[in-house]
């Protein structure tokens, strides 16, 4: 061996360092309380001084089972500072939340039914109520239902006779209980859906009207609602006088909204419909409140010669005024089957994220 260039032949054996240590009670000790301190130690923290071990000249690189199988963890991640990550948001197929903790911000739909069918609904269940009553009042009851304080030939019953008398009163009261509930929610949802239009206008003094007239849009429709229900459970045959005036109360809110209405599409819609939905709904909306009018005239006339003249068959043209007029108050409602034609009615868990002020059901005036 060559030593004075302080160079070692490529065949030499690199020789070998070793140290000898002595066995001391002492660093035996101090070792197995760094052991011990060091099993407790975070698992950040043990990461960290093995590189810090491993990083050492000579030293002996230690493989950590604990370290692999943490990385063959969902979700487990090294950051590029070398810590773990662990992705918290794994949720599990039930839409429940991560598992074994806390709960999921996933959308879980529990009901949802076309809007179209709670229209359809609504429509049906009053309107077939009320042929099954006319029906059977009429071939089981006639001399009750024709009974008036005139004493006078009719050959027509008005809609509150039918329902009056037993069971069909009974019958009638349970298909109003089921209309009245998803006749308010279609009023929420109207309201709503005219604040959403209003948003679109450019004029602010348009706007300002909107908002006043959805707002009475709003609150007759309610009125008209709960007097149907008044009118309903208030029997003629129980209280006339209050009946009556509940059902002036359900007429004239009834055309106001109609009126009101269409007043506000044509400042929600300056430049008329603009969808063949749209205008179906409109044109049909027109319609119906045309014939509502004609009808209540009719209606107003044919009671004044029944209850002043006494005319024989003016009750009968009173009471087929009234059936024109509670058709033609159904239909214009139903034409919310062409302003919703592809909404739906759900029932969710975690849909507090969409929800906004402008869907919220509130009961003051903007």
């Amino acid at each position: 061996m060559d030593v004075t260039d302080g160079r070692v032949p490529p065949d030499a054996p690199v020789p070998v360092q070793t140290t000898n240590t002595q066995h001391d009670p002492k660093c035996s000790h101090m070792a197995q309380q760094d052991l011990h301190h060091q099993h407790h130690q975070p698992h950040q923290q043990r990461t960290v001084m093995d590189n810090a071990h491993a990083s050492l000249p000579g030293a002996i690189q230690r493989k950590s089972r604990t370290n692999d199988r943490s990385k063959e963890r969902p979700g487990h991640t090294d950051s590029p500072t070398g810590t773990r990550e662990v992705d918290t948001g794994h949720y599990g197929d039930d839409g429940g939340g991560p598992k074994g903790k806390g709960s999921s911000d996933k959308l879980v739909v529990h009901l949802i039914i076309g809007f179209r069918d709670i229209c359809v609904f609504t429509l049906v269940l009053p309107l077939g109520t009320l042929f099954v009553c006319f029906v059977s009042a009429y071939v089981f009851q006639p001399e009750e239902i024709h009974e008036t304080h005139c004493r006078v030939y009719n050959i027509i019953p008005s809609i509150s006779a039918i329902t009056g008398v037993s069971p069909q009163r009974y019958l009638w009261r349970v298909s109003i209980a089921l209309h009245i509930g998803p006749r308010f929610i279609i009023a929420f949802v109207y309201r709503n859906w005219y604040r959403a239009m209003v948003a679109s206008l450019n004029d602010p003094g348009r706007m300002s009207k909107a908002c006043r007239m959805i707002n009475i849009v709003y609150w007759l429709n309610l009125v008209e609602i709960s007097a149907l229900c008044g009118v309903t459970y208030i029997s003629n045959k129980e209280n006339y006088p209050l009946h009556e005036k509940v059902f002036i109360i359900f007429m004239t809110t009834s055309l106001s909204y109609m009126l009101a209405t269409l007043k506000l599409l044509k400042l929600l819609q300056p430049d008329g419909p603009q969808t063949p939905n749209e205008e179906s709904s409109l044109r049909y909306k027109q319609a119906f409140f045309a014939l509502s009018i004609a009808s209540t005239v009719g209606l107003i006339l044919f009671f004044l010669k029944h209850r002043f003249l006494c005319q024989d068959l003016a009750f009968s043209w009173f009471a087929l005024c009234e059936y024109i007029v509670a058709s033609a108050n159904m239909g214009f409602h139903c034409t919310t089957m062409l302003d919703f034609p592809t909404e739906h009615f759900l029932i969710a868990k975690n849909a507090k994220q969409y929800k906004k002020q402008q869907t919220s059901l509130g009961w003051k005036l903007d």
